[in-house]
């Protein structure tokens, strides 16, 4: 299957205003990509689009909650008004929680699926047509290690990223069913630097962490972009997420108890932080529109 080079791409990053969706949308900038970024933060938006401007880039922005589809829609036809065309959709938007699951609620563990998992499959649905039309063109579906091995404490969030695995298997099957030339790619990252850890609603009285080693978001934004010009199917970034997977695989006995062990500590911090603090679950938080978190220090910027 042969994809544009992304410089001839015009490219929607969703979940652009921080983290790995916002170093993402920067790199399609930088070679030549014409960008649709969307997320809930319009200041994210804005301070992102001027970036990319100011270093002689093309971007456009919507702010949109990827729970309603309407909304969603508007995304890839802002891509069709502005550039044209669609050639490239990465689903990066997510929100997390930190919780036993004895005390997560209903309200918060369906709040979950609807943006880790429905959002994605809004996603798809609206970018899919515009692809066709186009004749290829790539779906990059950001999901997490966890798409295939749980942690502990995270039940909804692991349930959201296992069904969005699941569903891109299936789509993934009726494209090529199809014949065509749409690249479904599963992108699953192990701990990242990213402020999702500012902003997750956490119930273990501390502020959580990703599970170490942590690694810089770029090398996930690479892997995108990598995977909206040359196809792949998955793409595990992060080494300690390809050895977890890898025993897995092998014994998920083993993992289990593994987990049992590490897997509860390795996500505290020891910063207090209380269950009322502002978080983004529902709305979203301002001041945590950047690339990298507060694991800087732990950060590394190579995986084998």
């Amino acid at each position: 299957m042969q994809l544009k080079p992304i410089n001839q791409q015009v490219v929607a990053v969703i979940g652009a205003s921080s983290g790995i969706g916002r170093n993402a949308a920067l790199q399609f900038a930088s070679r030549g990509a014409k960008v649709v970024v969307a997320a809930r933060s319009q200041p994210g938006l804005e301070s992102l689009v001027e970036e990319i401007r100011g270093m002689g880039g093309e971007a456009t922005a919507v702010v949109a909650d990827v729970t309603v589809f309407a909304q969603v829609k508007a995304i890839a036809d802002k891509a069709i008004e502005v550039f044209g065309r669609l050639d490239t959709w990465v689903h990066n938007a997510a929100v997390e929680m930190y919780a036993a699951f004895e005390v997560t609620t209903p309200e918060e563990f369906k709040r979950i699926i609807d943006v880790n998992l429905m959002g994605q499959v809004y996603g798809a649905m609206a970018a899919l047509p515009h692809l066709k039309r186009e004749g290829r063109g790539a779906l990059i579906h950001v999901t997490s290690v966890e798409a295939k091995r749980s942690l502990p404490l995270q039940t909804a969030y692991a349930a959201s990223k296992h069904g969005v695995d699941g569903f891109l298997e299936s789509l993934r099957v009726e494209l090529m069913h199809q014949k065509l030339a749409i690249s479904v790619t599963e992108i699953m990252p192990a701990g990242i630097n990213t402020p999702l850890f500012n902003k997750a609603r956490t119930k273990l009285g501390v502020k959580p962490q990703p599970t170490p080693p942590i690694y810089d978001p770029s090398l996930v934004a690479k892997a995108i972009v990598e995977a909206a010009e040359n196809p792949k199917r998955e793409v595990v970034v992060g080494d300690a997420g390809k050895v977890i997977l890898l025993a897995q695989r092998i014994s998920p006995s083993l993992v289990d108890a593994y987990m049992e062990r590490t897997g509860f500590d390795s996500q505290y911090t020891n910063e207090p932080k209380s269950e009322s603090a502002p978080d983004n679950l529902f709305d979203p938080i301002s001041d945590y529109d950047k690339i990298k978190g507060d694991f800087s220090d732990q950060e590394r910027s190579w995986s084998l």
